[in-house]
């Protein structure tokens, strides 16, 4: 059986403008290799209604799971959860639940629940809460999207509250042998194993070191005896 597939959408300008560096995929990625799912496509769009709305509704259909990374503040700016209820042809408004989770919130700290926070209890018609640990105003699951925070600590912890809930699959093993020989030497060998190890994935990583061309070969794939029989043909093929 193959393992369930996902996608990962981060919204956000300050991401492609270089001024924020996205440190949620690789977050992401890592958790679900460990939960047996495999990240197939990373996305990243403008803060741009219609190209949220087309990229949610691509991902949607193409993957068992998207994850959303950016957009769910208070600001103007803030505009993924509309977008996520027109890509499901729902409503949208401030929802009693989550409306209640941020009062509470800002009752016990002493401040105002101002109508810029209460952006954040807008909510999808239907669709699951996702609990947020670090700052309280949630996330949401619509279908098979999961709506979460750009901010690391949050989306860290919405990932967490998420993941439970998913099917998962084999987690996904890896090794890898350190080569001294550039990759122009190595490709034709490695492109042989590849061919006869078809069901893993193997990558070349070309380095660099006192002058000297090298690369680090990658072994991927569920089935750890298959792995281990790869690296066995590449270390006897490169040792």
């Amino acid at each position: 059986m193959t393992n369930p597939t996902a996608a990962m959408l981060v919204i956000g300008d300050e991401i492609l403008s270089g001024r924020t560096r996205d440190a949620n995929m690789h977050f992401l990625a890592g958790e679900l290799t460990k939960h047996g799912v495999d990240l197939r496509e990373v996305r990243i769009v403008a803060d741009d209604r219609e190209m949220i709305i087309a990229a949610v509704q691509a991902l949607s259909g193409t993957y068992d799971t998207v994850f959303t990374s950016g957009g769910i503040g208070p600001t103007h700016d803030d505009i993924t959860a509309d977008c996520i209820a027109a890509a499901f042809g729902r409503s949208i408004d401030v929802r009693s639940d989550a409306r209640a989770l941020l009062q509470a919130h800002y009752d016990n700290s002493g401040q105002e629940l101002n109508e810029a926070r209460l952006r954040m209890a807008r909510i999808p018609d239907g669709a699951a809460l996702i609990d947020n640990p670090v700052s309280v105003a949630p996330g949401f699951t619509v279908e098979n999207v999961h709506v979460m925070a750009g901010v690391p600590s949050v989306f860290q912890a919405m990932v967490a509250s998420v993941l439970p809930t998913l099917t998962g699959g084999a987690p996904l093993l890896s090794q890898s042998l350190r080569i001294m020989k550039g990759e122009g030497d190595i490709a034709g060998p490695l492109g042989a194993l590849a061919a006869d190890f078809s069901d893993l994935s193997i990558g070349s990583y070309p380095f660099q070191k006192d002058g000297v061309f090298g690369a680090n070969i990658v072994i991927r794939g569920t089935d750890g005896a298959r792995v281990d029989a790869a690296m066995t043909r590449l270390a006897e093929m490169f040792g």
